[in-house]
């Protein structure tokens, strides 16, 4: 009887200390394609940490965001919600207001209800304030802590945008009160000197028509108009290990309670700019040296967890916003410097195109004491975090919220081969899967972005394939079956209106 008790005692001890539940870290890269991981076929560049972690996980081949573009592939992993049901939702400037609504379920609230301490570290890119108009030298909110983190280090739109300010919580950090930071998108404000009046002081030259011509920081041109904060501007090479030593430390705080960390990575896309450590070790550019710097970065995350003692109780998911993308605001060797290494792998298309290659990523989930080492190909999406991690943290999502997630936990924990049957990706068009066959819808628009180099997959006529036997889009089988095709666009349509 004693023995029993005691048992009981240990049991009620492992739950009451979150023991039975894990510690979850979802790392999101940017721009980061599916052929751009050595553990996804590339051969050109070695990534070992991630290759560790999917050899000792379940690598997913047929892992999607919802959108080829950043700012609605993260509106969508943290609400559940496809991004092209809300107004407003396409990528956003510096200075947007926040569009993930409050007063909603997300995923972050999914660990508070749980009793877990979460925190985002890294791009933010959803909108900061009720309103365009801000005051940055002062609280900045509602923001990600209004959305579900307890805790936020973040900037807050993409590396080539500006304000180029982090920001801890609700005020930017290291900020001088005798140098307010004021930010336009529309006209010029203060002296500092832009890159199209002064492409001489430029470290890296801007492309033509992309806009990264403004505001010069650290040498490069952004999108939009900046004075003040000098203090407070990062450096670019430095990015990288502030993130890495805010999320080293957050781990270290919370590792007697299970906590949740959204740590959302810059790596690879622009301004390229890693650190001194990683240039020129690719041979592949800048672009490539990115890489190594974010496999570095992840097998540093991993040491942290294993010097802290949890790293068998930790799930980590590892996987990128959206597709590859070269020539993306900056001329900086990335299509010169190639050298036979295909980011999209065999798929066709790349950021911002509405074929596979940009939505179709790395896609990695971990958990030394919870999953067994796999490949699989089932469908997989981002969207369905919300709901999957409710299932598993045995919370409630109420109806008419996270409406387009799906409970897929088991799939994601490798005890089931069975993904999505219906999915929606969004590139220039709007596309459907169902049973692996893709039908595109008819969109206007140029079938070639000639200044990223992308087709974008755009055409004023249908499209269909069966990715089953052509995942690359090769073969057009609209014509052939024009029952499924007309099968597909109704769907589409049934979808889009169930709002």
């Amino acid at each position: 009887m004693k023995s029993l008790l005691t048992l009981i005692m240990l049991f009620s001890f492992l739950v009451g200390s979150g023991q039975t539940r894990p510690n979850v870290i979802l790392i999101c890269a940017d721009d980061l394609g599916y052929g751009d991981l050595s553990c996804y076929g590339a051969t050109r560049i070695k990534t070992p940490n991630l290759d560790k972690l999917a050899a000792s996980g379940i690598r997913f081949t047929n892992g999607h965001s919802t959108s080829a573009t950043c700012t609605p592939s993260r509106y969508a992993l943290i609400t559940g919600e496809y991004p092209w049901r809300k107004k407003g939702t396409g990528v956003l400037p510096g200075d947007a207001a926040l569009i993930v609504p409050t007063g909603r379920t997300t995923l972050p609230k999914v660990f508070q209800n749980a009793g877990y301490k979460t925190a985002i570290i890294g791009k933010w890119h959803l909108g900061l304030g009720d309103r365009v108009e801000k005051n940055w030298n002062e609280e900045i909110k509602p923001g990600p802590n209004e959305v579900g983190f307890d805790y936020s280090f973040i900037f807050p739109a993409t590396a080539d945008r500006v304000p180029t300010v982090f920001l801890k919580d609700h005020h930017v950090v290291a900020l001088d009160r005798n140098d307010p930071i004021t930010v336009d998108y529309r006209n010029k404000v203060g002296d500092d000197p832009t890159g199209k009046e002064h492409p001489e002081l430029l470290k890296i030259k801007s492309s033509p028509g992309q806009g990264h011509n403004n505001t010069i920081v650290n040498g490069i041109g952004r999108i939009g108009y900046m004075s003040g904060g000098k203090m407070s501007r990062w450096v670019d090479e430095e990015l990288s290990y502030t993130f890495l030593e805010q999320a080293k430390t957050f781990i270290s705080d919370q590792k007697k309670e299970p906590f949740f960390l959204y740590f959302a990575m810059t790596e690879p896309h622009v301004p390229r700019m890693p650190a001194t450590m990683f240039k020129d070790k690719s041979g592949l550019g800048l672009r490539g040296d990115a890489i190594l710097q974010l496999d570095w970065t992840v097998g540093e995350i991993m040491k942290q967890l294993e010097a802290q003692g949890i790293a068998r109780n930790t799930l980590i998911v590892f996987t990128s916003d959206n597709g590859p993308v070269l020539d993306d605001g900056y001329q900086d060797e990335a299509v010169a410097r190639l050298g036979g290494h295909s980011p999209a792998g065999t798929l066709r298309g790349g950021k911002y195109s509405a074929f596979e290659a940009g939505t179709r990523v790395p896609f990695i989930l971990n958990w030394p004491s919870g999953i067994k080492p796999a490949v699989s190909g089932a469908l997989v999406s981002h969207i369905d975090f919300v709901r999957s991690f409710a299932a598993l943290l045995k919370q409630n999502i109420q109806a008419g919220e996270a409406s387009d997630s799906e409970n897929h936990i088991d799939t994601f924990l490798g005890k089931s081969r069975a993904g999505r049957s219906v999915y929606v990706e969004q590139g220039g068009a709007l596309s459907v899967i169902k049973d692996n066959w893709k039908y595109i819808s008819p969109q206007k628009g140029l079938a070639f972005d000639s200044l990223v180099g992308i087709e974008t997959g755009n055409s004023e006529t249908a499209q269909l394939f069966d990715l089953s036997l052509d995942k690359e889009e090769r073969n057009n089988l609209a014509a052939k079956y024009l029952h499924k095709m007309e099968e597909l666009s109704q769907l589409l349509e049934l979808i889009k209106k169930n709002q």
